[in-house]
């Protein structure tokens, strides 16, 4: 049942993170609630998971790397190269992927944020003509909208993490039980 109820709440993250990813790219904006809701989902599902396994090391592991990483990217806020609804963004996202799936997470945004950066310095590899002129328009500006990639990565992070968990589940005999 906790594996249940964790499971839902990494799921109930994904269209949360749609949406951040989305007004990030329209607005260049990442509201504070959000980012609150994106932590309170991620520290009920390791709460969850940690009940589950009988160690607090993966929800200990989240807050340091969490910490680590606010601390690391606020000196970049604050000379104005990063937002600080990315900074904040990235903080949480420890706390949704968990810390053990850190590196996953990483790598995922390590790719969506080299793809951003090319389409964002090459606009005419992409398709439609309104969303190149879009992207040609923020390239002006100055402005990435770095929230769409974290947030792809850890879309795709927690799609990678509910797979296994089904499957790890349902190969142990778990959902057999519980039928």
């Amino acid at each position: 049942m906790l594996l249940a109820a964790s499971l839902l709440l990494k799921a109930l993250a994904i269209p949360l993170l749609a949406r951040i990813a989305w007004l990030d790219f329209t607005t260049q904006k990442i509201s504070n609630r959000d980012v609150l809701l994106l932590l309170c989902l991620g520290i009920g599902s390791l709460q969850f998971m940690s009940i589950l396994a009988g160690s607090w090391w993966d929800m200990g592991l989240s807050a340091v790397a969490g910490l680590v990483l606010f601390l690391a990217l606020f000196p970049f806020w604050i000379l104005r190269k990063i937002g600080a609804g990315d900074v904040k963004l990235m903080a949480v996202a420890p706390f949704l992927t968990g810390g053990n799936d850190l590196v996953v997470f990483s790598v995922l945004l390590l790719v969506f944020a080299l793809v951003t950066a090319a389409a964002m310095k090459n606009p005419f590899l992409l398709p439609a003509g309104a969303f190149r002129l879009y992207v040609q328009h923020l390239d002006r500006k100055g402005v990435v909208p770095f929230g769409v990639p974290i947030s792809v990565a850890a879309i795709c992070t927690i799609a990678f993490l509910i797979c296994e968990s089904l499957v790890l589940a349902s190969s142990s005999g778990i959902l057999n039980q519980l039928n």
